[in-house]
């Protein structure tokens, strides 16, 4: 198996390993319900809420978040930004094997 084909399967692994990932953040905020006589907002407090943020088809979007579902979205941001670095590292390993490929090809005798 060629070192090319090897380095795949590993990167491939890591990948799969990542899953869940996404990009965006997380935030807790603090909004008032929509109830007419709501105690709490009559106070001034407000009701936290978790929202995600993300950019899709190059505009911001928001989305409300049940609380249930914050430990998986906090995962998988995480999850996300190490995607994110293996990317930003495959590009440079890419071009060093497409380097090391042409340089073993060029030493290699023609055959007649």
């Amino acid at each position: 198996m060629s070192d090319h084909t090897q380095k795949n399967q590993q990167w491939q692994k890591e990948i799969a390993a990542l899953w869940p990932a996404i990009k965006g953040s997380l935030a807790r905020v603090y909004k008032p319900c929509i109830r007419k006589h709501c105690p709490a907002c009559a106070r001034g407090d407000k009701h936290p809420a978790w929202m995600l943020s993300f950019t899709l088809q190059k505009r911001r979007r928001v989305m409300y978040v049940p609380v249930a579902l914050v430990p998986l979205l906090r995962q998988a941001l995480r999850n996300g930004r190490k995607v994110e670095k293996l990317l930003y590292r495959a590009g440079p390993e890419l071009v060093k094997t497409h380097r090391q490929l042409a340089k073993s090809t060029r030493r290699s005798p023609a055959k007649s």
